[in-house]
């Protein structure tokens, strides 16, 4: 009995499966009168290279030809249907690879054809030659005799040198879809009359890759093993695949989130080969998105894909497979866990049309604003600070306690000493400048003595004043030198800078002062201070007699 593979060769183009554009192309260079010296086949195994090439070679030596439709029934298509014309002549470079091997092929192509009108040379596996053989073949394959032609065929074309490729018109052999396989498969079926199942078939043209020389083979052992009855689970037992029954059980228990019995299930599939598990299950997903199943979301497929291609990464760096499956299948049990798309948006809905009635809601009461908290003296004096200098706000905010504002005095108590203590004097200057700029020229910063400082003892006072007195001579010599500074850069008079300096000197010595004042004894300070300084600017006043 003869193989499937060889008894169903396909015998002209029409039979060609899955090659519709390469048999088109070699049908209109034939009936146009367009052949070219060399041709090159490329494409997966089992795909119809080598029989294309036979096809095209019988075309060729029809005594009717060269014509697209051989008549089969002449002695040059006979002979080359029987693989036995002395003109059509095949070599297997995988076997004939060195430079001798072509070195005769050269010499053959020197003598006419022995009864056709061309001589064709088939060169299969050519990417198997030497570069020697390869360099041997390049001059006759680019100019040969007229009555020589090149097919060649490979399953690896990058495989080739460019001079080579650039010397042949190049046809492409595409993989043969899976539909096309299923139905050649049910027409040599029905013809040899053997029972199948179509879930058989589409187990055979998956394991097949594409490729239907394959699958032919496998269609044959089916054959054998079921004793002329080709069923699924036999298929799927003579290829050591999962029964297709037990991947719906599978894919059936993550869908009702059984995890008790996925593990019972992962315990089984030890002994099978974790890649074809992962393989069936999507061929199975597949299938159910194909035919609509509403079992299962879009969203849901995107998961499981996902979580499917990268178990099938994880296997290639895991030592145990068997736990990565496991790891799989309750991974897709979480995959359902997660919200769908639709229900989110819901969710989403919902939540604006409630703030949205609430927002209604609250427009039709009657609004009502409090009221804005108002800054007192003090709270604006110190944002100012903060604003200008961060690390001083954060002084007075620790060594500072605002005491009364009255008549443009800001009373402070100053709680600093040492370092901190000279800190403030430095900054006395900008802090001035602060409270003039909120509150006009005129405003000051004075000494508001804590209750405490009136209980201290007698010793504590003298030590205090001593330190107030070291502490004035310092802002002295301070004062004296910003005085000869202004008067350098400054063309002010100069008794108006000594006044200004001398009033930040008073105003710090009021604030040094452990002595404290009310504000009527404030108030009559600055009325003698206007009148001295009427008196400097006029004189004293004389009652004339």
């Amino acid at each position: 009995m003869q193989a499937l593979a060889l008894k169903y060769r396909p015998k002209n183009f029409d039979e060609l499966i899955g090659q519709e554009a390469v048999s088109k192309s070699l049908i209109h260079a034939l009936d146009e009168g367009r052949i070219s010296h060399a041709y090159l086949f490329s494409g997966l195994r089992g795909s119809g290279k080598t029989s294309s090439a036979r096809i095209f070679s019988k075309a060729l030596v029809c005594e009717k030809g060269p014509t697209s439709k051989p008549c089969e029934v002449c002695p040059q298509c006979i002979m080359a249907n029987e693989s036995r014309h002395m003109d059509i002549i095949e070599m297997d470079a995988a076997s004939h690879r060195k430079i001798d091997d072509i070195r005769e092929l050269i010499e053959q192509t020197k003598y006419a054809p022995a009864m056709a009108r061309y001589k064709i040379f088939i060169i299969d596996e050519v990417h198997m030659l030497t570069k020697e053989a390869f360099n041997a073949l390049l001059k006759t394959l680019e100019e040969p005799p007229s009555y020589v032609k090149f097919i060649l065929a490979t399953t690896d074309p990058l495989k080739l040198p460019t001079t080579v490729l650039s010397r042949t018109q190049h046809f492409r052999f595409k993989q043969i879809s899976r539909y096309s396989i299923i139905k050649h498969l049910e027409f040599i079926l029905s013809k040899e009359g053997v029972h199948y199942e179509k879930e058989a078939l589409e187990i055979l043209a998956r394991s097949g890759g594409g490729s239907l020389r394959d699958t032919l083979t496998l269609l044959d052992q089916a054959i054998i093993y079921g004793a002329n009855n080709v069923t699924a689970n036999g298929v799927a037992s003579m290829l050591g695949l999962l029964d297709p029954d037990k991947i719906e059980e599978i894919i059936a228990h993550i869908l009702n989130h059984d995890k008790n019995a996925i593990r019972v299930l992962a315990t089984e599939l030890e002994s099978y080969d974790p890649e074809m598990i992962i393989d069936e299950i999507l061929a199975n997903l597949k299938q159910k998105f194909v035919e609509n199943d509403s079992k299962i979301s879009l969203l849901v497929y995107e998961r499981f894909f996902r979580i499917l291609a990268q178990a099938k990464g994880m296997l290639n760096i895991s030592s145990d497979n068997g736990f990565v499956l496991m790891l799989m299948l309750f991974m897709m049990i979480e995959a359902l866990n997660l919200q769908d798309i639709d229900d989110a948006i819901d969710v989403v809905v919902s939540k604006d049309d409630e703030s949205l009635a609430k927002a209604t809601q609250s427009n039709n009461q009657p609004e009502q604003i409090a009221p804005a908290k108002k800054q007192g003296p003090y709270e604006l004096f110190l944002t100012k600070i903060y604003d200008r200098n961060y690390d001083l706000g954060e002084f007075f905010k620790e060594f500072v306690e605002f005491s009364f504002f009255n008549n443009n005095e800001l009373g402070l108590i100053v709680n600093a000493k040492d370092e901190n203590l000279e800190y403030f004097k430095k900054n006395w200057k900008i802090l001035n400048e602060i409270l003039r700029t909120l509150f006009g020229q005129n405003a000051k910063i004075v000494n508001a003595k804590s209750d405490e400082s009136k209980t201290q003892p007698q010793t504590s006072q003298v030590a205090l004043e001593n330190d107030t007195k070291s502490e004035l001579d310092e802002l002295d010599a301070e004062i004296s030198r910003l005085n000869a500074d202004n008067v350098e850069n400054k063309n002010e008079p100069k008794a108006e800078i000594k006044r200004e300096l001398q009033n930040e000197k008073n105003n710090f010595a009021l604030m040094l002062n452990k002595e404290p004042k009310t504000p009527e004894e404030l108030q009559k300070q600055r009325e003698q201070g206007i009148l001295k300084e009427a008196n400097r600017l006029f004189g004293e006043p004389t009652i004339e007699s």
